[in-house]
């Protein structure tokens, strides 16, 4: 059974409003100096544009170039709607109209073409809802066998690592090596760990370590 038509006020308004806009933009452009087919598809660039940019806008409501081409559009339409309202010479189109007219063909195609290719910001997913955990549910048997008592692990007491054997730079190697020649060339006898250390100001380690490579102990 074939579904009944029934006219729908906003649909005519729309197709009413949108035929008057199409004749308006047709008439200025074809003042402006497009004849033929030319005149007739400035209105559905225009129209297109349009479209384009509140089907963005429609998926991205922060985007700055949809925004900012739907305002281009908006402004053509509007401007020719206005301008052919008996405020405009169409007889005697300024200079800069006929302009703005030749180049628009070429500031759609860039609209249409940035609205196109600019990329989706995607869309931030919803929070998760938490449901509420099902509350847990002690049982208690009387069959169940008692637990084996729990046995104590003697804690093992780690060996104490030897103490490092520090590392002695060349520079001071070398240093200490000629201290301890000078002191044996003067009197004779090796020089003692002790002395190195008070010598050189070093700590303990450091002068046992230096004494043991200059073979002074």
């Amino acid at each position: 059974m074939p579904r009944s038509i029934r006219p729908d006020a906003v649909l005519i308004q729309a197709v009413i409003a949108g035929a008057l806009s199409f004749a308006h933009l047709h008439d200025l452009a074809a003042a402006a100096g497009q004849s033929g087919w030319k005149a007739w598809a400035y209105p559905v660039s225009v129209d297109l544009l349009l479209v384009a940019a509140w089907r963005r806008l429609r998926t991205a409501r922060r985007d700055r170039s949809a925004w900012t081409w739907f305002v281009i559009a908006l402004a053509a339409s509007l401007g020719a709607n206005v301008a052919t309202a008996g405020l405009l010479d169409l007889h005697h189109v300024p200079a800069w109209l006929c302009i703005l007219v030749a180049g628009w063909p070429a500031l759609a195609f860039l609209g249409g073409t940035l609205l196109v290719h600019a990329p989706v910001q995607p869309a931030v997913p919803a929070q998760a809802v938490e449901e509420p955990a099902a509350p847990e549910v002690a049982i208690h048997r009387t069959d169940e066998p008692a637990p084996a008592p729990a046995t104590t692990v003697p804690e093992l007491t780690p060996a104490p690592e030897p103490p490092a054997t520090p590392v002695v730079p060349v520079a001071l190697l070398d240093h200490a090596r000629k201290i301890a020649d000078a002191h044996r060339a003067s009197t004779g006898a090796p020089l003692p760990a002790g002395a190195l250390s008070a010598r050189l100001q070093l700590p303990a380690p450091m002068a046992e370590a230096i004494a043991a490579q200059l073979q002074l102990t």
